[in-house]
């Protein structure tokens, strides 16, 4: 199922609980896990999905193989705020009058991103600008206004998600904050049945992308780091990502991924010993990135971004730890090795 993950259907993972892919057109990640949760009262959803024009006959000819539609759906739990997740939940509830929950910490963004009224990542766009990202940050405005946007997309939920227990007949479900990816992010765990439905934190190939969110940079590598050492230990609990084949154990996965960034940071150490004074654009360009080792100047302009502002957040990291230090330099920002 590993190579095939994407492929469109409606897969059991457990009892009263099947895995729906939608695609993500033109985008890497190519499809998004929407899981269905049979109920005493129709279905429940993790998850949304992005608003697309196939959406919906997409989902509802998954639901069909098991003899399902899209308005027994009556709620739909939202692990975050990327349009990936959220904006097909709205059309849902237009459609079917489901509701929607949402973490609580996501309200800023979405208020953020109601007011922008556009595709346009603002605040990554100031961490490009303080990385002396200029010319990136350019580019990704240029190609990120020409997106179509539909404020319709974007409205608020009818609840929003706080840490506890969440109502829902037949299922033991517990909400847990895991700020980072975003700030509100929330994954859930199934007690009774020993798995966590992880959305973007935990991912079973990659490491997701951190603060890729309007709003303020309130150092969310060291956020997201705080909620993978709170699932390290959970190594009986099966893991459903947003993104990949499900399976594996999520206290296994975390560990993985704290490992991961301890490299990171010794490698980004490395770097600005090396170049220091120097730049977050300079260390990103200095590092490989994907699991292929791309060099920075074969991605794209969007993985040129998102790759400056990992970088700056990392960076933002170790300044913290007392590791680097940092001056600011007509907005950008400069780095050497603390002595």
């Amino acid at each position: 199922m590993s190579a095939h993950w994407a492929e469109p259907g409606c897969f059991p993972i457990a009892e009263g609980i099947h895995r729906i892919p939608l695609r993500l057109p033109q985008d890497g990640l190519r499809a998004v896990n929407v899981y269905v949760l049979e109920t005493d009262d129709g279905l429940a959803l993790v998850d949304g999905g992005w608003h697309r024009p196939d959406t919906y006959r997409e989902l509802s000819a998954a639901l069909a193989r098991i003899g399902r539609s899209p308005d027994e759906i009556h709620d739909v739990f939202v692990t975050h705020i990327h349009r990936d997740h959220y904006t097909f939940a709205v059309e849902l509830r237009r459609r079917h009058g489901c509701r929607i929950h949402l973490g609580v910490d996501e309200s800023p963004g979405l208020d953020a991103i109601r007011l922008l009224a556009s595709s346009v990542p603002e605040s990554s766009l100031r961490e490009l600008r303080r990385a002396d990202a200029a010319d990136i940050a350019a580019r990704a405005y240029a190609e990120s206004v020409a997106e179509p946007f539909d404020p319709r997309d974007w409205e608020k939920p009818d609840h929003w998600l706080r840490p506890g227990s969440v109502s829902l007949a037949g299922y033991d479900l517990r909400v847990l904050a895991t700020p980072g990816h975003t700030k509100g992010h929330m994954v859930f765990r199934d007690r009774r049945r020993r798995l966590i439905f992880t959305g973007d934190h935990l991912l079973p190939t990659i490491t997701p992308s951190i603060g890729f969110e309007l709003g303020s940079w309130d150092l969310p590598l060291d956020n997201f780091l705080r909620s993978l050492t709170m699932l390290r230990d959970d190594d009986d609990q099966t893991m459903l990502p947003a993104h990949g084949p499900v399976g594996g154990s999520v206290g296994r996965r975390a560990r993985d991924l704290l490992a991961h960034h301890d490299h990171r940071f010794a490698q980004i150490r490395a770097v600005v010993a090396d170049l220091e004074p120097c730049t977050g654009l300079a260390v990103a360009a200095a590092l490989t990135w994907t699991r292929r080792e791309r060099r920075f100047t074969t991605l794209d302009t969007f993985n040129q971004m998102v790759a400056t502002c990992e970088t700056m957040a990392h960076l933002d990291v170790l300044v913290v730890r007392n590791m680097l230090t940092v001056k600011d330099n007509d907005s950008v920002d400069v780095f050497s090795i603390a002595h």
